[in-house]
């Protein structure tokens, strides 16, 4: 259902309650939150989705990241999220495509190859080129 970046990392658009429960059940063992609460009418607020990982024994992170563009600080946090991560991750926001921009942004940091991540954004239906030379050498 979800979609899967690498083993580890599978992203989605806007999580639902039963959206949490499904990641717990497929062997999720964290969720993190790309999306800024109040973007959409109607979007669940972050401290429901942390509720309901929480009561799903899911760890929680909140990195929202408005359309304004990608901070230091974000990758940063995204990085320490992926290596400190319990187990297979989740991450959201309303399409999918800014986890996915932050997901290779950390990974480059983290020493990936650009187009390795490139190739596996590509595989999972993302276009990252817009960050390309962001994740260093070509």
């Amino acid at each position: 259902m979800f979609r899967t970046l690498d083993p580890a990392v599978h992203v989605w658009g806007q999580v639902t309650l039963e959206d949490i429960a499904a990641a717990q059940a497929e062997g999720f063992a964290a969720v993190i939150n790309n999306r800024p609460d109040g973007e959409q009418p109607g979007q669940l607020a972050g401290a429901e989705i942390e509720a309901a990982a929480r009561a799903h024994g899911l760890t929680y992170t909140a990195i929202p990241v408005d359309h304004s563009g990608f901070r230091e600080d974000q990758v940063v946090a995204m990085a320490d999220a992926l290596k400190n991560a319990p187990g297979p991750v989740l991450a959201f926001c309303r399409s999918g495509t800014r986890s996915t921009f932050l997901w290779a942004l950390a990974r480059a940091r983290l020493g990936d190859d650009p187009d390795t991540l490139v190739a596996k954004a590509a595989a999972a239906g993302y276009d990252i080129s817009p960050i390309r030379a962001a994740l260093g050498k070509a």
